[in-house]
């Protein structure tokens, strides 16, 4: 559980370089549009495990603050698709390139052969939880010979 409450130390650490800028549930918003692409708000919030209604608003704030952007989904012009500004982009980058280098310098301080080792069992883990594969080798920036 000690690696655990480092991650989640690490993790807060990034969070709180935004946390003037959006809030938790808002960056959650702007990762899952990041990762998936764009979306429609119903994937949204079921990516988020909310209402509906709770996705609208926090997408709403999102698309003010000029950190996402909606506009009609040309295969069904019924239906709205959330897609990351410029600027979203570049929070979520920041976010995550304050994560991972956090979580690479914790891993400079690991003997290399159980780094090698701590990657597959990582990804298993990741597997075993749901998450999706990101498209890139990792979202550390690790490749699968790290």
């Amino acid at each position: 559980m000690r690696a655990a409450r480092l991650l989640v130390a690490l993790s807060a650490r990034s969070v709180a370089l935004v946390e003037d800028v959006v809030t938790l549930p808002q960056l959650r918003v702007l990762v899952i549009v990041a990762s998936r692409g764009p979306l429609h708000l119903g994937a949204v919030a079921q990516g988020l495990d909310v209402h509906l209604s709770n996705a609208t608003r926090a997408c709403d704030r999102l698309v003010a603050a000029g950190l996402l952007d909606r506009r009609d989904d040309p295969a069904d012009r019924r239906h709205l698709l959330l897609e990351l500004t410029v600027a979203g982009r570049d929070l979520v980058e920041r976010v995550m390139g304050h994560r991972r280098a956090a979580i690479a310098e914790v891993l400079a301080r690991m003997p290399a052969h159980e780094r090698e080792a701590l990657a597959p069992v990582l990804r298993s883990f990741a597997a075993a939880g749901g998450e999706v594969p990101e498209p890139a080798a990792w979202a550390l920036g690790w490749t699968t010979s790290d």
